[in-house]
């Protein structure tokens, strides 16, 4: 799998850092590889800045996906480093979660929440479109893939609806957090459906239960084993795998 240029929200740490990481570790990687978080500047970017010291192809951008001026401003960078060869794949990995319940998740947790999980995602989708359509086209001839161009959202098994049942915990319900990951289904299936005759691919994927801030140590997998699967499963999306949602090792979840 050769992409040529690609892009991740999210990447100072987690998974968004260890999919920096992997990436940079393949042969070939990617000419051009955007890592973007919203304080770059930060101790916890402090891996990230270091990674940057030692791989040229690593450019490190302040974006914060809640911020409309931010997102415009990391597109123009974007593009000047493209130099008009346009990007061939977007990686909304930002996300949020709350530990709120039924009792007590309120209109500012859920809006919080919907703002960085679902907002984020569709505005740095919207913003980075014509880059991506850039590159769909100089591949007009090719079918759907990464490699053409595609749009891929970090989603979450929990936004389930389907298999809510099986997902549950009374204990542990992130009301805010899983609804919102549903709702940034439905936005992967509509941009799915919208920017297909664009060329270009829409996909969810869910990352597993990773040990991180968000997943804790009490988590199966490694950020590693995550990383890992989330580019195996990249590598082989096409048009069939167009607007659903997948796990990190490769099996499809129902909406």
């Amino acid at each position: 799998m050769m992409i040529r240029s690609v892009l991740v929200t999210g990447s100072n740490r987690g998974i968004g850092l260890e999919i920096i990481k992997t990436f940079l570790n393949r042969s070939p990687p990617p000419e051009k590889l955007f890592a973007t978080c919203r304080d770059p500047d930060g101790p916890r970017s402090e891996e990230l800045k270091n990674l940057a010291s030692k791989h040229n192809n690593l450019v490190i951008l302040q974006l914060d996906a809640t911020n409309p001026d931010s997102i415009k401003k990391a597109v123009k960078n974007v593009e000047e480093h493209l130099e008009g060869s346009g990007l061939n794949l977007l990686l909304n990995n930002a996300g949020i979660m709350s530990h709120v319940n039924l009792d007590n998740v309120d209109s500012e947790d859920m809006i919080n929440v919907f703002k960085t999980n679902v907002v984020g995602p569709m505005q740095v989708s919207q913003a980075f479109y014509p880059l991506l359509k850039e590159s769909a086209d100089a591949r007009s001839q090719e079918p759907l893939s990464c490699k053409k161009a595609a749009v891929v959202n970090i989603s979450s098994v929990l936004g389930s609806i389907e298999i809510t049942s099986v997902t549950y915990d009374p204990a542990k319900q992130v009301v805010s957090y899983r609804i919102s990951k549903a709702a940034l289904n439905m936005l992967t299936k509509c941009q799915a459906e919208g920017y297909r005759t664009d060329g270009i691919l829409c996909t969810a994927v869910h990352p597993g239960w990773v040990k991180t801030d968000m997943g804790t140590e009490r988590a199966l997998l490694t950020t590693e084993e995550s990383a890992n699967g989330i580019l195996k499963v990249l590598g082989s999306l096409t048009e069939k795998e167009n607007g659903i949602l997948m796990a990190w090792d490769g099996k499809v979840i129902p909406w």
